[in-house]
């Protein structure tokens, strides 16, 4: 998964933000035409990595290596027109570059590309076409999108109700350490809902989504854990809390 700049990237089931994890390459093969490079300039000037922040000079670069078919670059382009940094906020220009990128096979633009279609920006409403290019992206083991296309299944949106492909997405998700998607399958869990009725299991993932958030949303999962809790056995709950401590230190941050 991507690392999502901090201050400026929206979380859960909103588009993903600007790609940062890339490595800085040098200015003088952005000035060649090297459109990895130009990619990279562009996130050290959005970033403000060893340089001021300039979201203009941001987006010139990032605009150079979209024009060259630069998958990350037409992504990230997408989402500075989705957020109106550096250029207007425009969404259909935002779904033309997720749509370049997400063609290329970017799961980052797949993703968000269908949640432009669920959301109808810059393109129309069309769960179908949402949960298209949302599996496709959650077929590349993206969380967010595993973790939506559960939702899909959850409520019959864009596709047919299915509360075990919905259990199933939740878990791939959690595996790749969404907290939302662990809350949600201990939920499921506990209520034997798409899954067979597994406490042990239930509190497992409410115990590492309890360590691994915090606030108000901490607080939520910790009321829902402990009136799980409730029902179980002493040792029910100590087996939880095993296998939580086991697996909270595996998942990726």
């Amino acid at each position: 998964m991507p690392a999502l700049l901090v201050g400026v990237a929206m979380v859960g089931a909103c588009s993903h933000g600007i790609d940062s994890t890339r490595a800085p390459g040098p200015l003088a093969a952005a000035d060649r035409g090297d459109a990895s490079a130009q990619h990279a300039v562009a996130v050290i000037y959005f970033t403000g990595d060893g340089v001021p922040a300039d979201f203009d000079k941001a987006a010139s670069w990032m605009r150079k290596s979209a024009v060259q078919g630069f998958a990350p670059a037409q992504s990230d382009l997408g989402e500075l027109y989705r957020i109106g940094l550096g250029v207007p906020t425009d969404y259909a220009q935002s779904a033309v570059w997720f749509r370049k990128a997400a063609e290329q096979g970017y799961a980052v633009a797949q993703y968000n590309l269908g949640i432009a279609y669920r959301d109808a920006q810059g393109v129309p409403w069309d769960d179908a076409q949402a949960v298209t290019w949302i599996r496709r992206a959650a077929e590349q083991g993206d969380r967010d999108a595993e973790s939506e296309l559960a939702v899909g299944y959850l409520n019959g949106r864009g596709v047919v109700q299915d509360h075990a492909q919905a259990a199933m997405w939740y878990h791939r998700s959690a595996e790749h350490g969404s907290v939302d998607a662990g809350y949600r399958l201990g939920l499921l869990y506990a209520a034997g809902d798409g899954v067979g009725q597994d406490l042990v299991a239930a509190l497992e993932w409410l115990d590492v989504a309890v360590v691994r958030t915090s606030g108000q949303r901490k607080q939520t999962i910790e009321g829902a854990r402990d009136r799980i809790a409730h029902a179980a056995t002493r040792e029910q709950v100590a087996e939880a809390q095993r296998r939580a401590d086991a697996r909270a230190t595996s998942l990726p941050s």
